[in-house]
């Protein structure tokens, strides 16, 4: 199962992707009389997200499909964030080693190099990402998304997908002049307005049958700066799973963000754009405040 948040009629809801286009749960609830949450955070901090990919699964699918009149194309859709407000997100830093090498440092080996980011840097697909006055090289790193489904805590390696709802893809900002200035700003240089844009879909596990074997790439006007699979992360999303559940509680809607093959300088009017096997792409435009300061 695939979902999705849509703008739409003023406000952002939690809509099904499906082959033919996009269906509102707002059109499910009406013509099922059914009563899922109508946005995509409520569907996980509730514990829906499982119980409306088994119905979906058992011949909801049929009866969405069924439901022509409400579903919407696919090029009329603006899609939002999944969701703008998680409890927290966890990103990890140099977990490629190539990645490393673009900010000469040795990439961690013992332990994930963790960061946070606030829920201020959030943007969806399409929305503009904004190079601030302060920064002189701002990168973009596409990712691979983890979104918990539960609280939990203490959380095996071989037990971790059970507490995900699902997966998406992810564009992390990082403002890299500040942070080579001292790596201490790091927390500053990831935390400016936009520089966390993730969506446009939340894939379910059972539609990803090898986490490991999925291909990342950070995509720049249109071509490939760079790629890499999640296997050959140096922390894997079971370890980064069951790592982070020791130092906090995992809540429902928390987000972790994986690494990046390798980073990408951003420029006033590049269009830059992370690509997941299997995964609608997420793109997003960009723009230099320097450059065209009013």
């Amino acid at each position: 199962m695939r979902l999705a948040t849509i703008r739409r009629h003023g406000r952002e809801e939690a809509a099904l992707v499906l082959a033919q286009g996009i269906l509102p749960i707002a059109a499910i609830n009406a013509w099922q009389r059914l009563m899922w949450p109508e946005d995509v955070l409520s569907l996980i901090v509730g514990g829906h997200v499982g119980r409306l990919n088994a119905w979906y699964r058992s011949g909801g699918r049929e009866k969405c499909e069924a439901l022509t009149g409400d579903i919407l194309p696919p090029g009329t859709v603006q899609f939002g964030p999944l969701y703008r407000h998680p409890r927290k997100i966890w990103g990890i830093g140099l977990n490629y080693v190539a990645h490393a090498a673009d900010l000469a440092e040795k990439a961690p080996n013992e332990e994930p190099a963790s960061f946070m980011k606030p829920d201020t840097t959030i943007i969806g697909m399409g929305d503009e990402i904004l190079i601030p006055l302060q920064s002189e090289k701002t990168t973009g790193e596409a990712e691979l998304g983890v979104i918990m489904g539960c609280a939990c805590k203490d959380v095996a390696e071989a037990d971790w997908l059970g507490a995900v709802a699902g997966f998406t893809t992810i564009l992390d900002m990082t403002a890299e002049d500040i942070l080579r200035k001292n790596p201490r700003y790091l927390t500053r240089s990831k935390s400016f307005d936009t520089f966390f844009s993730f969506g446009p879909v939340l894939v379910t596990p059972d539609e990803v049958p090898d986490v490991m074997s999925l291909k990342v790439a950070t995509v720049i006007n249109g071509r490939i700066h760079a790629q890499n699979t999640v296997s050959h992360m140096t922390f894997p999303p079971p370890y980064l799973v069951a790592f982070h559940s020791r130092v906090m509680p995992w809540l429902p809607g928390d987000i972790l963000s994986t690494g990046t093959p390798q980073a990408v300088p951003l420029g006033d009017g590049d269009v830059v754009e992370c690509w997941i096997d299997g995964f609608e792409p997420l793109r997003n435009p960009v723009r230099d405040l320097k450059t065209r300061a009013s």
